[in-house]
C-alpha cells in the first residue's frame, strides 16, 4: 500500500495515472502535489507537467 506524504508522492501517482490513460485523475494528483509544494516556481512546474483547468469540486 502507498502511503501520500510527499508532492513526490503524489506526482509518482499522478505520472503512472496519466501513463495507464487516466488524464483526470492524473491532474487531480498532480493538484494535490502543487498543493503541498510551498515553492510557488516548483507548483507551477508541476501543473505545467499536466495541463488543465482545476477538476476540483470545491464547496
Amino acid at each position: 500500500m502507498q502511503s501520500f506524504n510527499r508532492p513526490s508522492d503524489y506526482m509518482d501517482a499522478a505520472r503512472e495515472m496519466a501513463d495507464t490513460g487516466r488524464p483526470t485523475l492524473a491532474r487531480l494528483l498532480a493538484e494535490e502535489a502543487a498543493d503541498l509544494t510551498p515553492d510557488p516556481d516548483g507548483k507551477a512546474r508541476i501543473l505545467a507537467e499536466f495541463p488543465g483547468a482545476s477538476l476540483r469540486q470545491e464547496g
